[in-house]
C-alpha cells in the first residue's frame, strides 16, 4: 500500500470497540457444566448448552453480580428491568443456532471510563471514553481447522463446544476514539478493570477477552460519519493499533482514490501486517431477535445494587491518582505500579510496614519485577513478604547496609523469606560506618597504587572511582558510600 500520510491531516478516524470478556465464574451461564479452559474437545457439555429438545436454561446470580458489578465500575445506569433475548444466527460451532443475549433492555447503559496518554513531556492527559451499554450473553463453541488441501478433500473441520454457553458480557464504547493508540490504551484500562474486580482474567491469549474494532473516517470537520468497516482477529493491544492504523490509512488511500468504502468485516492478519475482507456486515435485523421465552426478567433492586457496590474495589484509576496525589509517585510509577492489582496491594502494604514510598516502588519495579520477570513468577508467589521488603529498606535508610549489599542479599529473599537483619549478621555484611576503619582502607588502597595516585594529582580526577572500587572491594563491598567518598576525596587532595 502506498502511504496516504500526506492526506492523512485532512481526515480523522471515528473508532468504537466492541469487546467480549469471559467471566470467571465456576460454571456456565445457563447450565452447571465447567468453564475451565484447556479441558479435552467436548467435556464440558450438557443437554442446555447443546440445545437438546426439551431443556431449559437457569440463569447463573454470579453472571448477574459480575455482570451488575462491571456495570458500575464502568459508571454506568444499571437496568432495574432487563431481559434475556433470542439471537438468530446459523453457524455450526452455535449447537441451539441461535445465541441467548440482551437486545433491547441490557443490564448496564450510559457508561464512560477514563484512558491516560502521555503528552510530549510524559505528563498524563485524560480522555473519557464513553461506554453505550453493557450486556450478559453466552458464548459459542470453536471449530478446529484441520487438514491442509481442500481441493483433494483433505481439509476437514472439527466441533468444540466446551465454550458453548461460557458466560460473556460484551462492552460497546461510543465512537469516542480517534487513534490506534487511544483504542489499545482503552483495551488496557478495560482489562484491568475486570481484573480488579476478580470477574475476569482477561487473558487475550486464551480468548477471554475480545476485541472487535469498528472503524470508519471522514473529513476533518464533517459531523456526519463515513462507512463502518469492523475488523476482527486480534489477539493483543499492539495488534489492535496497529490494525487500526493500518485501515485508518488503507481508507484515506480509498477515499483519496475515488473508491467507495463497503461496510463490511475484516480479518486482521498478523503475519502480512494487513486487514483482508471476510464477509458483509450484518445488520441487528438480520438476526431477527426475540425475547428469550425460557428465561424471566431480571429485576435488580436498589438494595442489591448498594450491596454490589460496596463490594467494589479501589479500581485503576483510582489508585493512579491517590498514589500522585497522597504518595508523591510520579504518573509512570503509578501507572507501573497499579496495572496489577497483586502488585498494588504488595506496595501498599509493603508502605503499610514502614517503607517509604519511592524507595518501595523502586525495588519493586526494579530488581523485584525484573526476578519476577526472569523466574515467570507472580508477586504472591516470591517468599519475600511486604513486611520484610519494608525491613530492608530501613535498613538501608538507617545505614545498617548499604544499597550494594541488599541487592547481593536479595535473591535469597526472594527465595526463602527470612529476617533481614538475621540474614546480615549471619554473612557478616553489616555496613561499615566507622570513620577510622574507612579511613584506614583509604590509606591501604592509596599506598598500593602510587600510579593511579600520581595520575588523579596530576589532573586524571575520572580515577576517583577507580578508588571507590578498590575500597569497596578491600571492605567486601561494606564500607558506607557516601562517607567513603568524603574521606577519600579529602586523602586525595592530601587534606587529611
Amino acid at each position: 500500500m502506498t502511504s496516504a500520510a500526506p492526506a492523512k491531516t485532512r481526515y480523522e478516524a471515528v473508532i468504537g470497540l466492541e469487546t467480549h470478556c469471559q467471566l470467571s465464574t465456576d460454571t456456565k451461564i445457563f447450565s452447571p457444566s465447567s468453564t475451565e479452559f484447556g479441558a479435552p474437545p467436548n467435556t464440558h457439555i450438557d443437554p442446555v448448552c447443546m440445545g437438546l429438545p426439551g431443556t431449559l436454561p437457569v440463569l447463573n446470580q454470579k453472571v448477574l453480580e459480575y455482570a451488575v458489578k462491571a456495570g458500575l465500575a464502568l459508571n454506568c445506569q444499571i437496568a432495574p428491568y432487563s431481559k434475556f433475548d433470542r439471537k438468530q444466527y446459523f453457524y455450526p460451532d452455535l449447537p441451539k443456532n441461535y445465541q441467548i443475549s440482551q437486545y433491547d433492555l441490557p443490564i448496564a447503559e450510559h457508561g464512560w471510563l477514563e484512558i491516560e496518554l502521555p503528552d510530549a513531556s510524559g505528563a498524563p492527559v485524560r480522555k473519557r471514553i464513553g461506554i453505550r451499554r453493557l450486556h450478559m450473553e453466552e458464548d459459542a463453541g470453536k471449530l478446529v481447522h484441520a487438514g491442509s488441501d481442500r481441493l483433494a478433500g483433505s481439509a476437514y473441520s472439527l466441533v468444540d463446544f466446551n465454550r458453548a454457553g461460557v458466560p460473556l458480557v460484551e462492552i460497546v464504547s461510543e465512537a469516542d476514539l480517534r487513534s490506534g493508540q487511544e483504542a489499545a490504551e482503552y483495551a488496557q484500562e478495560l482489562r484491568r478493570i475486570v481484573r480488579y474486580l476478580g470477574i475476569s482474567d482477561g487473558n487475550m491469549q486464551e480468548g477471554s477477552l475480545r476485541c472487535d474494532v469498528n472503524i470508519s473516517v471522514r473529513p476533518v470537520g464533517q459531523a456526519e460519519f463515513g462507512t463502518k468497516v469492523e475488523i476482527k482477529n486480534m489477539n493483543s493491544f499492539s495488534a489492535i493499533q496497529r490494525a487500526i492504523e493500518y485501515e485508518i490509512e488503507r481508507q484515506i488511500e480509498a477515499l483519496e482514490n475515488g473508491e467507495t468504502i463497503v461496510q463490511e468485516t475484516r480479518l486482521w492478519e498478523e503475519n502480512s501486517q494487513r486487514t483482508i475482507s471476510m464477509r458483509s456486515k450484518e445488520g441487528s435485523s438480520d438476526y431477527r431477535y426475540f425475547p428469550e421465552p425460557d428465561l424471566m426478567p431480571i429485576v435488580v433492586s436498589v438494595e442489591q445494587q448498594a450491596i454490589w457496590r460496596s463490594e467494589l474495589p479501589e479500581l485503576p484509576a483510582q489508585k493512579r491518582r491517590r498514589y500522585e496525589e497522597e504518595l508523591g509517585l510520579s504518573a509512570y510509577d503509578a501507572r507501573v505500579l497499579t496495572d496489577d492489582r497483586a502488585i498494588a496491594e504488595y506496595f501498599e502494604a509493603t508502605i503499610a510496614a514502614g517503607a517509604d514510598a519511592k524507595q518501595a516502588a523502586n525495588w519493586i519495579m526494579g530488581d523485584i519485577a525484573a526476578y519476577l520477570n526472569k523466574a515467570n513468577r507472580k508477586i504472591t508467589e516470591i517468599a519475600l513478604t511486604p513486611t520484610v521488603l519494608a525491613e530492608l529498606i530501613t535498613l538501608i535508610d538507617k545505614g545498617t547496609i548499604s544499597g550494594k549489599i541488599a541487592k547481593e542479599i536479595l535473591p535469597e529473599l526472594l527465595e526463602k523469606g527470612g529476617s533481614v537483619q538475621a540474614l546480615v549478621e549471619a554473612k557478616g555484611l553489616t555496613q561499615i560506618s566507622d570513620a577510622g576503619a574507612i579511613a584506614a582502607a583509604i590509606d591501604a588502597v592509596l599506598a598500593a597504587n602510587p600510579k593511579e595516585l600520581e595520575q588523579y594529582r596530576n589532573g586524571k580526577t575520572k580515577l576517583q572511582g577507580f578508588f571507590v572500587g578498590q575500597v569497596m572491594k578491600q571492605t567486601g563491598g561494606r564500607a558506607d558510600p557516601k562517607l567513603t567518598n568524603q574521606l577519600l576525596l579529602q586523602k586525595l587532595k592530601g587534606e587529611a
